[in-house]
């Protein structure tokens, strides 16, 4: 595959995640998809994400990824982003708190067929509850 066609691939994800249009999961991710640092819970493939950022758009409504920076060759790419969200849903058994979040992330997924194969990631998730104020600051 192409690292134009991985981009693709990762615009069809993206798009999902900002959109709120989580059907398009099954056309960027396989059902056997390896997400090495999974949600806790989260099912494999699609559905997996499908549920996860069905939960994060409740509590984020106004959810958005904007890429920083990629990285990219014919197999995999890496990436960098920026997620912002108002909290007014629950999340995690914490009650929305009107509070707005900024939190940086980083991502590397591998591609074969046309769909996303393998997932690595991490967010700043002690950032997150920090700005909801779940967790001091330190």
């Amino acid at each position: 595959m192409s690292k134009e066609t991985n981009m693709a691939i990762l615009g069809k994800f993206a798009e999902a995640v900002n959109t709120g249009k989580l059907d398009l999961f099954n056309d960027a991710v396989s059902a056997e998809n390896v997400d090495h640092d999974p949600a806790r819970g989260q099912a494999r493939g699609p559905e997996g994400y499908r549920a996860f950022f069905s939960g994060m758009r409740t509590a984020f409504p106004d959810l958005h990824v904007a890429l920083e920076t990629l990285v990219a060759d014919d197999e995999s790419l890496a990436f960098a982003y920026t997620l912002t969200g108002t909290h007014k849903g629950p999340l995690m058994g914490i009650a929305p708190t009107g509070k707005k979040i900024r939190i940086r992330g980083m991502q590397i997924s591998k591609f074969k067929d046309g769909k996303m194969v393998e997932r690595w990631g991490s967010s700043d998730e002690l950032g997150m509850l920090q700005q909801l104020g779940v967790v001091p600051a330190s």
